[in-house]
């Protein structure tokens, strides 16, 4: 025993186990050769320890000297170690949210707090380095200043994970639609108010005016808000929505408890709020004798069992022009929707004036090139183009309550360099509408993420 702690306290020893394991993980799994930077400190302190020699052993003469250095000095120290653990915590193994909606609902309720792991499906190296620690993209008592600089950029780099995303995963990823904010009322969706402009005042009025009313800003990925679905098709997977109900495949979507519809409910006398509770039914409008209701089926099944309920019917969405990707006239709608095909890294697919807007925004926006139409011909970066070979994969993403959930529907694909991690478990849920303690869900506490 005793040949083998000396063997282990050997500093060559040492300074091997450590620059093993340091080149592992820091080198080889995020691909990054300028880390190897790190092995001649590493070897400093193992082996020639001019550090400690020259600065560690002076400042801790100055220590002994002073009471009040050597307080500021553990204080500094300490915070300063919080703050590298934490931030690498965050970039590399998990980080934590929490559900600001109902667009989850009844798998995830407002107020649940979940612990996201990015070791699942790999962590995603930073696209902005240079940030202000333990803030996303707007700096603390601030609404526009942006907490980072974009001094340095980083290509989307991602390190390897423990499995790829599955269908029906609970992922949190970055909002597609947020590379472009209007700074003055964050709320909105960007692209949703200027086709509003432009369905107003014409395209270029429209624009024009929209930018002369906001300061209108860009996100990197990294930076953009951040959002919570069910992932429902994979790269490769052809989706289509039937009265509500998704088919991959051409296969019915595997089962989910607790999805949410909205319903349309008639009475014969209004219900009571403690009928509702009772119900589950947390979100509801009506003036007593209708009311429209997002609840489950099972629900919809029970209210139809009541003496007091008329009617209950399924809300059916006619077809519009707000669902992805925008026809100029009503095609699909919320809840008959597609068939549409999900776009898979090294696929081809043909261009058509017809299927460009499915396409469109990845080509551009998504994978940075340009695109024009001369006289009916597809030009990418200029040249003429009758197909297109994906460089990442995409995938589809809705919410549980699917009457009530800003999704893939209305702004289509979520590429792979937008994901962030999986939902795995609650760790704390807390309900808004009641007071300590009696606000706290604990048989929520800890409950895996289904």
């Amino acid at each position: 025993m005793g040949k083998i702690k000396a063997f282990f306290r050997n500093k060559w020893v040492g300074f091997t186990l450590a620059a093993v394991l340091y080149t592992l993980w820091f080198v080889v799994w995020t691909g990054n050769l300028w880390l190897l930077l790190g092995i001649p400190v590493i070897y400093d302190l193992y082996i020639s320890r001019l550090f400690y020699r020259y600065v560690w052993s002076h400042n801790a003469r100055l220590c002994e000297r002073s009471k009040t250095y050597k307080t500021v000095y553990e204080w500094v120290n300490a915070v300063i170690f919080a703050t590298v653990v934490a931030t690498l915590v965050h970039i590399f193994v998990f980080q934590m949210y929490v559900i600001p909606t109902s667009s989850m609902e009844k798998s995830l309720l407002i107020g649940d707090y979940l612990y996201v792991s990015k070791v699942t499906y790999g962590p995603q190296m930073p696209n902005t380095p240079l940030s202000f620690p333990f803030v996303h993209h707007t700096m603390p008592f601030s609404q526009t200043k942006k907490s980072f600089s974009e001094a340095i950029k980083w290509p989307y780099h991602r390190l390897k994970g423990l499995r790829p995303i599955r269908r029906n995963d609970v992922v949190v990823f970055n909002f597609p639609a947020g590379d472009t904010v209007l700074l003055e009322n964050q709320s909105v969706t960007y692209y949703d108010v200027l086709r509003s402009y432009e369905a107003s005042f014409g395209k270029e009025e429209g624009r024009r005016r929209l930018n002369a009313e906001y300061t209108v800003i860009s996100r990197p990925v990294d930076k953009r808000e951040n959002y919570i679905k069910r992932c429902i098709a994979l790269p490769g997977d052809s989706l289509e929505i039937r009265n509500g109900e998704a088919w991959i495949n051409g296969q019915p979507q595997e089962s989910v408890p607790g999805l949410q519809y909205q319903y349309v409910v008639q009475t014969a006398a209004p219900f009571t709020q403690y009928a509702l509770e009772k119900l589950g039914i947390r979100e509801y409008s009506g003036n007593g004798s209708v009311y429209y209701m997002w609840i489950t089926d099972e629900v919809a099944e029970r209210l139809r069992g009541m003496k007091n309920v008329t009617m209950v019917r399924r809300y059916c969405y006619a077809p519009n022009t707000d669902v992805f990707p925008q026809w100029d006239e009503p095609r699909w709608s919320q809840d008959n929707y597609g068939p549409i095909w999900i776009p898979k890294r090294g696929a081809t697919v043909a261009l058509t004036p017809e299927n460009l807007p499915l396409y469109e925004r990845i080509i551009t926006a998504y994978e940075g090139h340009t695109l024009e139409q001369r006289d009916g011909v597809i030009l990418i970066d200029g040249a003429p183009a009758d197909s297109y070979t994906f460089g990442m994969d995409y995938y589809w993403m809705m919410g549980d309550n699917r009457h009530n959930s800003a999704d893939s529907r209305f702004w289509g694909f979520v590429p792979e360099d937008h994901i962030v991690g999986k939902a795995s478990f609650v760790w704390l849920s807390l309900d808004a509408d009641k007071s300590f303690p009696s606000n706290i869900r604990w048989e929520r506490l800890f409950s895996k993420v289904r």
